[in-house]
């Protein structure tokens, strides 16, 4: 696009940084260089124990976890998820995609996966918000991987009440039975990689896991765009 023209576009439709609120520069995309520096990557990608990996051990048997960024209130990943969820912001879940798959590329843990799984939401809720949180940031992830999304065989099949304030014991009986796969001779002998927003008290994923792991055979690894501070 011609300077003028952006220039132009620009002032009618600006386009501002969802992590600061400040309007971004011509050379910028989605998020501001600022916040892009400034974002905490945790390095967990890397690094077969850490503390996001120590959550699982003894809940279910996981081949790698990791999450990209630390998410703390008030921080820079904080409006950026936010964005995704609850405004429509699909950019901001591809951006967070990407960085995650650049950094998980890197990392012999993560190698031979063969497909990206988004932790499914149940049809009523994608009728309402539109799409699947989970699902944006592996179409950012399959741009840099080169790996297929498959979003057929893990299915939820049980509607449940939000997460977001419950304990971890009552999001786990929140989740514990609605996940269900279907055809799971297709994830037979296969290295999945589990693909969620936030790791919170990580009973989503486990409840995901548990059911994948009735696939003979199969490896399941998980990456997340943001988790808690340990």
């Amino acid at each position: 696009m011609p300077p003028i023209l952006y220039d132009l576009l620009s002032l009618f439709y600006p386009e501002v940084c969802p992590s600061c609120g400040n309007l971004l520069n011509r050379d910028e995309k989605t998020i501001c260089l600022s916040c892009r520096f400034l974002m905490p990557k945790t390095g967990y990608e890397i690094v077969a124990d850490n503390p996001i990996a120590r959550m699982f051990w003894g809940r279910v048997r996981l081949n790698a976890v990791s999450a990209c960024y630390f998410f703390a209130k008030k921080g820079r990943v904080q409006p950026l998820i936010h964005e995704l969820k609850y405004k429509s912001n699909r950019d901001a879940g591809h951006f967070l995609g990407i960085e995650m798959a650049k950094e998980i590329i890197q990392s012999p843990l993560y190698e031979g996966v063969d497909f990206i799984v988004p932790v499914p939401l149940h049809p009523k809720k994608i009728k309402i918000r539109g799409y699947n949180q989970s699902e944006v940031i592996a179409v950012g992830m399959r741009s840099v991987m080169n790996k297929p999304i498959n979003k057929d065989v893990l299915v939820r099949q049980i509607a449940t009440a939000s997460q977001t304030k419950k304990s971890r014991e009552a999001r786990w009986q929140n989740v514990k039975d609605i996940f269900v796969l279907h055809n799971p001779e297709l994830f037979e002998g296969r290295h999945i990689l589990l693909i969620d927003d936030v790791i919170t008290t990580g009973s989503t994923i486990e409840a995901c896991a548990n059911v994948l792991l009735q696939a003979k055979g199969i490896k399941v690894s998980v990456a997340a765009a943001a988790c808690a501070p340990s």
